[in-house]
């Protein structure tokens, strides 16, 4: 078993051995970081969703913001679209499941906002929903992805794309580029900046 366990720690650090080394990749994380300190130094705000583990994620990262990342610092404006029970149920319940996002999107959303959607399969139906209505309504989006990025990738106006095919180790490094990007928007905004 320990073996076992190894095994997949290995994994894990190889699939962010691969963004590591990926320039083109870390390139557009860095894109995405910027854009979203633009947002924030515009007066707007970031909204983010995906399903299951990647709701999660999702939910992970708006606190970042709005709670703190690495210091205190007054808070930051995110909004995860995976958190309201009555709204999921009530869009799910009267527009269907795969509106869950979009219904959502357009009533919160903003031009000049940001749109996160996370996905291993890059996929989803609602989310996919979600950019379709954040492209009408002038909304940045970004998709988070992994595998071949899906069809998630070909609409967003930025992809990251984890370079894995397997669902724990795209998770983990999505949070991992969540967390950087956090970071980032942090020093940002109220820290010393990055270089």
């Amino acid at each position: 078993m320990k073996n076992y366990i190894k095994e997949q720690v290995k994994q894990s650090y190889q699939t962010k051995q691969a963004i590591y080394e990926n320039e083109a990749l870390l390139d557009t994380i860095t894109e995405v970081a910027k854009v979203c300190v633009d947002v924030y130094k515009n007066d707007k705000k970031t909204l983010i969703a995906g399903n299951g583990g990647s709701a999660a994620d999702a939910q992970h990262i708006a606190a970042e913001l709005v709670g703190r990342y690495g210091f205190d610092r007054p808070s930051i404006p995110s909004l995860a679209l995976t958190t309201d029970t009555s709204n999921l149920t009530a869009i799910g319940n009267d527009y269907g499941y795969d509106q869950v996002f979009s219904r959502q999107l357009e009533g919160m959303g903003v031009e000049g906002d940001l749109f996160i959607g996370i996905s291993t399969s890059g996929n989803s139906k609602n989310v996919i929903n979600a950019f379709e209505v954040a492209k009408k309504k002038g909304i940045t989006t970004v998709a988070l992805v992994g595998r071949d990025g899906g069809e998630m990738a070909k609409m967003a106006d930025f992809s990251i794309i984890v370079p894995s095919n397997a669902t724990p180790r795209i998770q983990e490094s999505h949070i991992l580029i969540g967390h950087i990007i956090c970071d980032i928007i942090e020093k940002e905004l109220f820290g010393e900046g990055v270089a």
